[in-house]
């Protein structure tokens, strides 16, 4: 047989199978092509959380002494929110809002009477709840890549120190590195600790002492050269375990257990050095954007600045005219820029929705001495920790999609971090949950100028579990911004405008006013908040709060009672503390050698070469930060 002979029976089959083969083809490239269209469909999403931040720390926002360039020119090229609102005045009822689009109140994030408003450490087994749905378990099931970079602080662990119940991998995300908890005062040995770390020294030096006179006295007793009784030796043993639980209470407690950094369930630093962690997130939001830059993707980066205790790198130290927390807020505005400089490196400027924003307003107690350690509000009346007060809870609110979203604008009417969880499905073709009260609202018809009011009619301003304020924005022509004050702080000392003596001020009972009838403001003629409303100065006093009083009725009635993760769940258990060694002395850098590559890659010194991006200064400039 010839070997076309041979080769004929093989000839007709591959004729038999080429249709096959090419039908199998086209649909292959089909299918490539619709996912392409998929794709194209669903930008990507940055989304950037400053912590602390006050809003008129930002050349944006009116500050023309702080340098913000990088941050003043992502607003020119996008939409900037000028009454864009935090549902809390605390980080972690903030940000649980901010992630699911409910307020506090309902997920159960908030506590009762004058506890503790924040996860209180690692230890504690309070944190958001797993029923929950974020943003990134909404944009998963849209085929994102999803990431968080930065602070959590929603919890960790329920049952044992590594069950890690409360980890971000449980509420959408698929990569996390970062701090599970908060900075501390512990964390970093900045000039506001040299007082306490020199007791902390003190007090290791006594437990020392007290030890070495016991050993000595148990050995001159047993040895038969000095007569003591032993029940001195035994209270000097006594007062030893004393002296170390202190010890160990002020300084390892926080310093080791607490400040800690995580690559996805791995303990990577423990404790982590505070003014490098930064620059580490950086690098890691970089890595994160390069590896996925196929998109779609989500990256949350959550900042560890502008929090006390402020730690900053020498680049960086001196830099401004406002001491450590102006060189603080300069050095994120530099990361800032690394981030959007790497999105237009990879290509993913023009297909990639980037928000900036801060959990809540900045902290007016924050202080050492006449040194301003915590963030400015502008003109707006109050702080951190104030549930009502507008200087509270008035964040920056930035918005940049090139093609979609208009460039330069300023939109003045009320949004919420609660409204990212709707516009964020909206965006990527999926829909908010539908089994449970969504108080966000999407922004993308407002920002793309399809309406021009607000679809917040009524706004509700809580601290803790107790509700303060209420804004009504009507829906007419008027323009006015009713702000309904039911309960304000006692501002220590009075007419000091904060609370200096407790640092945070309260919530309930005698750290507050009740205020019957309520106080009325016009936002739009008094943002300030500085002159009330009577029947006398204003017509419609009456039937505004009449008005306001049936929204919180109707509000009230839609609250399903939750277990307050913030209360009882929010005390220490020892076992539940996360620990990279041997407990207690947890210790542990698994970062390597790799800081140089960092420093290198993520930290330019500031200089004035970028001075084109500056905001222009004003003429008859003064210090904001006083």
């Amino acid at each position: 047989m010839t070997n076309r002979q041979q080769e004929g029976p093989q000839s007709c089959t591959m004729r038999v199978r080429s249709p096959l083969v090419f039908m199998s083809l086209v649909c292959a490239l089909l299918n490539m092509c619709q996912a392409q269209g998929v794709h194209d469909d669903k930008p990507n999403i940055v989304l950037i959380m400053a912590d602390d931040l006050g809003i008129g720390d930002l050349g944006c926002y009116g500050n023309d002494t702080i340098r913000t360039p990088h941050i003043d020119h992502l607003a020119r090229e996008g939409v900037q929110l000028t009454q864009h609102l935090s549902a809390a005045s605390l980080c972690s009822p903030s940000r649980s809002a901010f992630l699911t689009g409910r307020y506090p109140i309902r997920s159960g994030m908030v506590s009762s009477g004058n506890n503790t408003r924040v996860v209180k450490s690692l230890a504690a087994p309070s944190g958001l709840p797993p029923n929950e749905t974020t943003f990134a378990a909404l944009l998963k099931k849209q085929g994102y890549s999803t990431a968080l970079i930065g602070k959590w602080h929603q919890g960790l662990n329920c049952d044992s120190r590594s069950d890690h119940c409360h980890h971000p991998y449980n509420y959408g995300f698929d990569y996390y590195y970062g701090m599970p908890f908060t900075l501390a005062d512990g964390c970093w040995p900045a000039p506001s600790r040299d007082m306490e770390l020199a007791f902390e020294s003190r007090l290791w030096l006594c437990v020392q002492l007290v030890a070495i006179a016991v050993l000595t006295l148990t050995f001159g007793k047993l040895s038969g050269w000095v007569s003591v009784p032993w029940l001195l030796i035994f209270s000097m043993i006594l007062f030893i375990f004393l002296l170390g639980y202190a010890w160990l209470s002020s300084f390892t407690t926080r310093l080791y257990w607490d400040c800690l950094l995580m690559r996805e369930h791995e303990i990577t630093e423990q404790p982590m050095k505070a003014e490098r962690a930064g620059s580490i997130m950086v690098k890691e939001a970089i890595s994160f954007l390069e590896r996925h830059r196929e998109g779609p993707f989500l990256l949350f980066f959550s900042f560890l600045h502008v929090h006390v205790p402020l730690p900053t790198t020498d680049d960086f130290i001196g830099t401004s005219k406002h001491g450590l927390y102006g060189d603080n807020v300069e050095e994120m505005d530099s990361m800032v820029g690394k981030i959007l400089d790497a999105i237009d490196e990879f290509g993913l400027r023009n297909n990639t929705l980037v928000y900036f924003t801060s959990d809540h307003g900045g902290h007016l107690e924050a202080r050492r001495g006449h040194a301003q350690l915590g963030g400015w509000n502008g003109i707006y009346k109050g702080g951190k920790g104030m549930g009502g007060w507008e200087g509270g809870i008035r964040v920056p609110g930035i918005v940049r999609w090139p093609g979609k979203v208009p460039a330069g604008q300023l939109i003045k009417e009320a949004t919420s971090l609660m409204d990212i969880l709707p516009t964020l499905a909206s965006v990527s073709g999926g829909s908010p949950p539908q089994d449970r009260v969504i108080d966000g609202r999407d922004l993308m018809p407002l920002l793309q100028g399809n309406i021009t009011h607000s679809e917040h009619e009524f706004l509700f301003h809580y601290c803790g579990s107790y509700l303060h304020a209420v804004r009504w924005i009507p829906k007419d022509d008027s323009g006015a911004v009713w702000k309904v004050h039911y309960v304000t702080p006692i501002f220590q000392p009075p007419s000091s405008g904060a609370c200096y003596v407790t640092l945070l001020c309260g919530c309930f009972g005698e750290l507050v006013t009740y205020h019957n009838p309520p106080l009325l403001f016009d936002l739009s003629r008094d943002p300030t908040e500085s002159t009330p409303l009577t029947p006398d100065t204003e017509p419609l006093h009456d039937f505004v709060i009449e008005k306001v009083a049936g929204a919180l009725k109707k509000h009230q009635e839609s609250i399903v009672p939750v277990i307050h993760q913030l209360g009882e769940l929010n005390h220490d258990r020892i076992w539940l503390t996360p620990c990279c060694g041997v407990f207690p002395f947890c210790l542990c850098d698994k970062e390597g050698e790799e800081i140089a590559t960092i420093r290198s890659c993520c930290l330019p010194v500031v200089t004035n070469t970028d001075d084109h991006l500056l905001p222009p200064k004003k003429s008859g400039a003064h210090d904001l930060r006083g």
